[in-house]
């Protein structure tokens, strides 16, 4: 259906107009009628009354009195509301006619038993019928009485507002399609104007809001919703330009160091000692390179990897992972201490719990103190694992931006603390992906990282 929003509220909403005002008019008309007919009938039957009085039933026989009312002039004549009145035997014998039924009579149903009304015409006349058995005093149906009334007046007074109704109920539809139409307009219209505000918005003023309106109803919640929208993709969209230009400087570096060194090469003949120390320095470039693609890979396949949790030993993975780190702490006579029984457990993705706690003792080894100390600890009743490093804390300034892909506290992007600012964004990823509640604390001697992990569920 090709039609605008408003026009589909105001056909939906005067289709729901027209099948209620039709219902509406149907039980008018319904009730009028039965109202007519019940009229009708109640002086049917106080006519029925009136004649049974003043006949005589004996046997079979139906003995008719001295009726005045028989000898109105109603019932001499077809006038506008007569009454007419037949009466006939078992045998079909007419007994008794009014005057105003003139040449004509009532059919009748000899096998009916009791009362019975029905519409029928005389003429011009409309009229409404009622027929009765005569019974004698045995309860024997010996004869019919047939008494009729003028529906004329009803007809009219019917027919007129049957009428009247077919011509108000297009009436009554046009005007609750234009009013609703008008206000289906009206009420649309902040609708329109964030239609118009977000058609605007390209990837050039991306920090452009929608205008909130001043009623704190669902369409405030709509441009709330979508100036929130708003925002998430702008975060994206710089995000992804810091990125960009974050790797472009990262994959520069080893690069042009590489250059360098074959370049030096190239100038003049070195002795093979030379060859050697300058191939060791073009080969540790390859590896930082090819380290920095590798966690870019990773970073990639962690967007639309699928996770498999498990019930794992938190101080095996702590062990094992602190054999790996072994010689650089040995390296920096870092003494490591863990602090919680070995029957501790969480539960957890297990490769990806390896890939955190990698990066979490790369870092704090990193950027430790020379002959400090590398603490672990475990919080069962709060499910808090962390891991604190002596040495040089992190301003309170830097410390929410540490997740941030290609960040180092290392402004001037010295090589003297080797890494590439990816290890920190790749353990928050993991820990969302897990609903792992991951934050820092820092003091001037020491840096702590928390991990709150989930119940299991």
């Amino acid at each position: 259906m090709k039609l605008s929003f408003k026009k589909r509220i105001a056909l939906f909403n005067t289709l729901a107009v027209a099948i209620t005002t039709a219902i509406v008019f149907i039980v008018i008309y319904a009730v009028a009628r039965f109202s007519s007919f019940r009229h009708l009938d109640n002086d049917i039957l106080k006519e029925k009354t009136e004649i049974l009085n003043s006949l005589d039933r004996k046997n079979n026989s139906i003995i008719i009195k001295k009726m005045p009312e028989l000898e109105e002039t109603e019932h001499r004549k077809v006038e506008v509301n007569p009454n007419f009145i037949q009466i006939v035997d078992n045998e079909d014998k007419l007994v008794f006619k009014s005057a105003n039924l003139q040449a004509n009579h009532f059919l009748y149903n000899p096998n009916n038993k009791t009362e019975n009304f029905y519409n029928t015409r005389i003429g011009d006349q409309r009229l409404r019928i009622g027929q009765f058995p005569v019974k004698n005093d045995e309860g024997k149906i010996i004869g019919y009485l047939t008494v009729g009334v003028s529906q004329q007046e009803s007809y009219y007074v019917l027919s007129n507002l049957l009428f009247t109704l077919c011509i108000i109920f297009p009436v009554v539809l046009l005007v609750m399609y234009i009013v609703i139409y008008m206000s289906a307009s009206k009420a649309i219209a902040p609708v329109n104007q964030l239609i118009r505000a977000a058609s605007g918005i390209t990837d050039s003023n991306i920090n452009t809001r929608l205008p909130l309106p001043v009623n704190h109803d669902e369409l405030y919640q709509l441009a709330t919703t979508i100036n929130e929208l708003l925002q998430r993709i702008e975060n994206s969209i710089q995000q992804q330009k810091q990125f960009t230009a974050d790797a472009s400087h990262e994959i520069r570096t080893p690069l042009s160091a590489i250059r360098g060194t074959l370049e030096i090469l190239l100038r003049k003949k070195k002795e093979p000692e030379q060859y050697e120390e300058k191939i060791k320095e073009a080969i540790g470039q390859t590896d930082r390179l090819n380290y920095l693609l590798e966690q870019l890979l990773q970073l990639a396949r962690m967007e639309s990897g699928s996770i498999k949790k498990e019930i794992i030993s938190l101080h095996l993975l702590v062990s094992e992972t602190a054999k790996k780190w072994e010689k650089q702490m040995a390296e920096r006579e870092v003494c490591l201490k863990i602090s919680f029984p070995g029957n501790s457990a969480v539960y957890a993705d297990h490769f990806l719990m390896v890939i955190i706690m990698d990066n979490l003792f790369s870092n704090a080894i990193k950027y430790g103190a020379i002959n400090g100390k590398i603490s672990c600890d475990w919080d069962e009743g709060a499910k808090i694992f962390s891991i604190t490093n002596e040495g040089p804390g992190i301003s309170r300034e830097q410390i929410p931006l540490l997740f941030n892909r290609f960040y180092r506290t290392d402004d001037t992007r010295s090589t003297r603390i080797p890494g590439n600012g990816l290890g920190l964004a790749i353990v928050k990823q993991l820990c969302d992906l897990q609903q792992i509640n991951i934050s820092v604390q820092s003091h001037s001697s020491n840096t702590t990282f928390h991990l709150q992990f989930p119940a299991k569920s």
